[in-house]
């Protein structure tokens, strides 16, 4: 048999095929990455985060005693590693990193937007949870530090509250905002540019993110938050969510279609 007739052999077989399995509609979605792959996406890149802000931390503090310096070392650690990792993760899973993003989205998608399922937030929180925690310990076991050690460092304040109110509802108003005018390809940029900058105008430095907060209980450095500081501390966050989405609601109002 020839390669021509080969061919012409095998074309009634790859019709078959085209017909069981047939092409997307123009402009259908893409298929979503596997649940599993986005849950380990969101345990990934939240331990890296936080390994990035405890560990740099603690360099910074091993290397100055300067206050400032310590803290500008740690706010451009942060920057650039977090940029990187939205970057790299954000295809797979959107690269959340933080529950109250994770509600956010869920909110937005039951009043008709895109987003994640009440089944998605079940396995996204979890794995951020569980992704701090390790990143703590992974920091602690690189400086030699013990593996889990409770932070004293106390951020019970009223002013740190509301500066985790303003960290968390500025963060949501820029993802959602960018999101609403089709620029979230800059989320990489944006994002990691915003809590860089939050860092040094918030009170509190910004946490803005609940999962990253339960993590940094589990080391007392630098950058530790003390187990009785996070009740408030995500209370606030969460407040912050509220008041974001609220915001966006308001200044991103989407215009209607002529009839």
């Amino acid at each position: 048999m020839t390669a021509t007739e080969a061919a012409e052999h095998d074309r009634p077989r790859e019709a078959a095929i085209a017909s069981v399995a047939p092409e997307p509609a123009p402009g259908a979605p893409p298929p979503r990455t596997p649940l599993l792959s986005r849950a380990a996406a969101e345990l990934l890149g939240t331990a890296l985060l936080v390994a990035i802000v405890i560990g740099s931390g603690i360099q910074a503090t091993e290397l100055t005693q300067d206050v400032g310096v310590q803290l500008l070392a740690n706010s451009i650690a942060t920057v650039f590693g977090l940029g990187i990792l939205i970057l790299l993760l954000g295809p797979v899973s959107g690269a959340h990193f933080n529950p109250v993003v994770t509600l956010a989205e869920w909110w937005t998608a039951r009043r008709g937007g895109a987003g994640v399922t009440a089944r998605e937030v079940a396995v996204y929180v979890p794995a951020q949870i569980v992704g701090a925690i390790a990143g703590a310990i992974l920091a602690d076991a690189m400086f030699g530090k013990p593996l889990v050690e409770w932070s004293t460092h106390d951020r019970s304040a009223g002013h740190l509250l509301l500066g985790e109110v303003v960290a968390t509802a500025g963060l949501i108003l820029l993802i959602f905002g960018l999101a609403r005018t089709n620029q979230l390809r800059f989320a990489p940029v944006a994002v990691a540019s915003y809590i860089g900058a939050a860092y040094w105008f918030t009170s509190s430095t910004s946490f803005a993110n609940p999962a990253v907060t339960i993590g940094r209980t589990f080391s007392d450095t630098f950058a530790g938050i003390a187990p009785g500081s996070l009740v408030g501390f995500i209370g606030a966050q969460l407040v912050g969510g509220v008041v974001g989405l609220a915001l966006v609601a308001v200044v991103f109002v989407q215009g209607r279609s002529a009839e």
